[in-house]
């Protein structure tokens, strides 16, 4: 570690990267915010702030921005990913001729692979062999963090040293964060709600109330769970902050662009249409058809998922898929 405060390097400069590095910054930590398009970091760096993302968050004076990766890695104590997930892998490989064996690496990005369907740890993993890996997830609106209001979060770590250094790093009074060594567990919940919340969305565009709501997001529960057993995590990690917590969070609020995407297309429009309206990455998109081939692989009933699936890919429409889900043969409800 250098002397001084510890040295961050964030790769990715939106709206969550933006808010993750504010905090950090606000607790001490010297922070290099690193965006792919130069054009953008010059405005970060000449208004000091993130104008497109987070207008009304001014960078505090720890807070540097680079469109150099290497610059923005030089001396970095730790380096924390928050890109989309289909440019994860390209990004980790990218590090993998930079960073220090011993240099811990942390990723806040929820989603699966693009290319394998997998988990991200096993891609930061077969890159960076020796590399101490962690994931930060939970229930957090980005424009929230960045305005400084409370949050509770999990940080997940194979190493418990590794994860109580990272966590210390974020933590403070209106930013709690929360340790944990189940990584497939947090990245199962932070990948399976975006797709959830896009079904969340779906009904309440087609008005179908509060019911059906809290049935979609109890159900959506049971098939992480599923999946979740399936994949070797510790089923009591789909009961706190990186499970039911994000997934209520997501599935309720009209920040989450998922379930504003399944709000447009329970109003009737299409998933082109939808994804302009909202104008940033919608990570059920890509994540609904990762998860229907990982669900299939392992064997695991995820009917919810499936119809969202099936809707995005065109097989159905809003309503049909509705029908699907509602005619489903009668079970016992732990099942």
């Amino acid at each position: 570690m250098s002397g001084g405060p510890e040295r961050v390097a964030v790769l990715g400069a939106g709206s969550w990267g933006t808010a993750l590095a504010l905090v950090l910054a606000g607790n001490g930590a010297a922070v290099t915010l690193w965006g792919h398009d130069p054009g953008h970091v010059d405005r970060l760096a000449r208004e000091r702030r993130n104008r497109r993302h987070l207008p009304d968050a001014a960078f505090p004076e720890g807070l540097a921005v680079s469109a150099d990766l290497d610059t923005a890695l030089a001396g970095a104590d730790w380096v924390l990913i928050a890109v989309p997930s289909h440019a994860f892998a390209a990004l980790v490989a990218q590090l993998a001729h930079r960073l220090d064996a011993r240099t811990p690496l942390l990723w806040a990005t929820k989603g699966l692979d693009a290319d394998s369907g997998g988990l991200l740890h096993h891609v930061a993993a077969a890159a960076l062999p020796q590399t101490p890996l962690a994931v930060l997830s939970g229930p957090s609106f980005a424009a929230e963090v960045a305005r400084g209001l409370p949050t509770a979060i999990t940080l997940a770590a194979a190493d418990a040293n590794v994860g109580a250094r990272l966590a210390a790093a974020f933590h403070c009074e209106h930013f709690r964060v929360y340790t944990s060594s189940d990584l497939v567990g947090v990245e199962l919940g932070g990948a399976v709600k975006n797709v959830l919340a896009i079904a969340a969305g779906v009904a309440d565009g087609l008005g179908f109330g509060a019911n059906a709501r809290a049935g979609l997001i109890t159900r959506g529960l049971a098939e992480v769970r599923r999946l979740g057993r399936a994949m070797g995590a510790d089923d009591h990690t789909f009961m706190g902050l990186a499970g039911m917590g994000d997934l209520i969070l997501t599935c309720t609020d009209d920040q989450s662009r998922n379930r504003r995407m399944g709000l447009a297309l329970g109003r009737g429009l299409d998933v082109a249409a939808a994804e302009r309206e909202i104008g940033q990455t919608v990570e059920g998109l890509r994540t609904a058809r990762e998860l229907h081939a990982l669900a299939a692989a392992r064997g695991v009933e995820m009917p919810i998922c499936e119809q969202v699936h099936a809707l995005l890919s065109g097989a159905v429409d809003a309503a049909e898929a509705t029908r699907n889900l509602m005619l489903r043969e009668q079970k016992r409800e732990l099942d």
